[in-house]
């Protein structure tokens, strides 16, 4: 098995640390990131892994 990215979570802060990716969200602040992360984990049955520093991934392990 792969382990896959589909999608990136980030603040608008830190938005130019992450490009080209199709499934990138940019969230306004660190708890719009986080409520994000969560229900898009759920919904692509996915880890979601906080990078510290205002990036989050979610990744199919």
């Amino acid at each position: 098995m792969q382990d896959t990215i589909l999608a990136v979570v980030v603040t608008r802060r830190h938005a130019d640390k992450v490009q080209g990716m199709n499934s990138i969200f940019i969230v306004e602040d660190e708890a719009e990131l986080e409520r994000t992360a969560l229900l898009l984990s759920r919904i692509l049955k996915a880890m979601a892994h906080d990078l510290e520093n205002g990036v989050t991934i979610l990744v199919q392990h």
